[in-house]
C-alpha cells in the first residue's frame, strides 16, 4: 500500500530538517547556533501568559462558537480598523488553531482540480505543498533581489489564465524580508484574480507601516496570526478574514475537521491584541537592531545581501561563490561549524544558491553564528 499522491507531492520542510538534525547535534553535547527557524526568541508577553491562566482557572476548556469566541473575532476587527481603516466584521472572521490550518481550509474551499494559484519566486516552503494537496497547480512568478524581491504585476499578467484561482502575496515576506509597495499591491488586486495575502509578519515591518491587501479591495482572503509578533509560536493561534459569502463553506469544513480552536488560547489572543502593543513595538525594535547586525556580518564574512530585507526576520543571503547547492552546503556549515541555517533550494528555484538566515535569535548569537561561518568560509575562500 503506497501513500495517495497528494501526499507523495509533498515536500521535506528543510528548515524543520535542519532543526531536527541540529538538536541531534544537541544531543550529542555539541552546542549548535539556530538561525534556521522563524521564532522569536522571546518570553510571550506575561499580561498575555495571565490571560490564558486566567482563562484555565475559569474553566475556559470546552468547545466554543465554530468561528472562535465572539471578543477575539471582535478584537480583530477592532485591529484591522485601527491599524489600516478597513471595517472586517466579526462575522467574516474564523480562529483557526495556527495560520497553517486556515490555509489548507482556504485552499481546500477555493481550488478546484487543476486550478491554478500564482506564487512568487522565492516563495515560503510550505505554498507549493498546500496549494498541490487541494489538487491545485502551483505557478510561479520570479522576484529579485534588484528589485526587492517585490512582485512586478506587469509580470503576474502573462502568468494568469483561465485557470488562475488565486494570487498569493507575502509582505512583508518568507524568505526575503522583502515588503510589498502600495501601489504594486494596488496594482495586484486589480489584476482580476482573487488576491490571498499572508499577512502574518505584519508588525515586522521596519522601515514604513503595514499594509493590508483589504484597503485595495474586500474580495480578497487575509492569513494571520499571533505567532510572530506577540511570539506566541507554540500557542498556535491564527484566523482567516473572508469574503462574507465563503464563510459558512469555512465554517463548514473546519466544524468537520477541527470543530473548534481552543478557548483558553482565544482569550490569551484578545489580550495580545488589547494589551500587549508595547511589548510588540519592543520586539521590533529589537528585531530590527539584529537585522542590521545580521546583514552587516553577512557581508563582513563574503555573503551576499543586495537587497536588505525590510520586513519580516530573515536575510536571504547569495552563497553562490562558495557553492550553488545549498543543501549540501547548509549541512556541511552544519557539521563543520555547528551553525544551523535553512537552504534556499527550500524557497524555490530562485533561492537555490542562497542561505535563509534567521535573526529571531538573540545579538549574542548572531554574532557567535558569524564569527563561526566566517572562520569556516574563508577556508574555502
Amino acid at each position: 500500500m503506497t501513500a495517495a499522491p497528494r501526499m507523495q507531492s509533498i515536500e521535506p520542510f528543510l528548515a524543520v530538517e535542519m532543526g531536527d538534525r541540529a538538536q541531534a547535534l544537541e544531543r550529542q553535547g555539541i552546542d549548535v547556533v539556530h538561525l534556521e527557524f522563524g521564532e522569536p526568541d522571546f518570553d510571550t508577553p506575561a499580561v498575555i501568559r495571565e490571560a490564558a491562566e486566567k482563562a484555565l482557572k475559569d474553566g475556559r476548556t470546552r468547545y466554543v462558537e465554530t468561528l472562535g469566541i465572539l471578543p477575539l473575532r471582535e478584537a480583530i476587527a477592532e485591529h484591522y480598523a485601527a491599524t489600516y481603516g478597513v471595517e472586517v466584521s466579526p462575522d467574516r472572521i474564523l480562529v483557526t488553531p495556527g495560520t497553517s490550518p486556515a490555509m489548507l481550509l482556504l485552499f481546500g474551499h477555493l481550488v478546484h482540480p487543476g486550478d491554478e494559484v500564482i506564487l512568487s519566486d522565492p516563495y515560503y516552503a510550505c505554498y507549493p505543498n498546500f496549494v498541490r494537496y487541494a489538487d491545485g497547480v502551483p505557478v510561479y512568478v520570479d522576484v529579485g533581489e534588484a528589485d526587492g524581491f517585490q512582485y512586478r504585476p506587469e509580470s503576474i499578467g502573462p502568468r494568469l489564465s483561465s485557470r488562475t484561482r488565486a494570487i498569493l502575496i507575502n509582505s512583508p515576506a518568507n524568505p526575503t524580508g522583502g515588503v510589498l509597495s502600495a501601489d504594486r499591491m494596488a496594482a495586484i488586486a486589480g489584476l482580476g484574480p482573487t488576491v490571498v495575502s499572508d499577512e502574518i509578519y505584519h508588525g515586522l515591518n521596519y522601515e514604513g507601516r503595514d499594509r493590508s491587501i483589504l484597503e485595495f479591495t474586500d474580495r480578497a482572503f487575509v492569513l494571520n496570526g499571533f505567532s510572530k509578533a506577540f511570539a506566541m509560536t507554540g500557542w498556535r493561534l491564527g484566523y482567516l478574514i473572508a469574503p462574507q459569502d465563503h464563510v459558512r463553506s469555512l465554517q463548514k469544513a473546519f466544524g468537520n475537521f477541527f470543530i473548534s480552536t481552543n478557548e483558553f488560547v482565544q482569550w490569551a489572543g484578545v489580550a495580545a491584541l488589547r494589551e500587549a502593543a508595547d511589548e510588540t513595538r519592543r520586539f521590533r525594535t529589537i528585531f530590527d537592531e539584529r537585522r542590521r547586525a545580521m546583514v552587516a556580518g553577512l557581508r563582513a564574512i563574503g555573503l551576499g545581501v543586495g537587497a536588505e530585507p525590510k520586513g519580516a526576520f530573515y536575510v536571504l543571503a547569495d552563497a553562490r561563490r562558495f557553492s550553488r547547492d545549498s543543501i549540501a552546503f547548509a549541512h556541511e556549515i552544519l557539521e563543520r561549524c555547528h551553525v544551523a541555517v535553512t537552504p534556499g533550494a527550500a524557497f524555490g528555484a530562485n533561492a537555490e544558491g542562497h542561505l535563509r538566515f534567521s535573526y529571531a535569535a538573540s545579538l549574542e548569537r548572531i554574532e557567535e553564528g558569524l564569527r563561526r561561518l566566517g572562520s569556516f568560509l574563508a577556508t574555502r575562500a
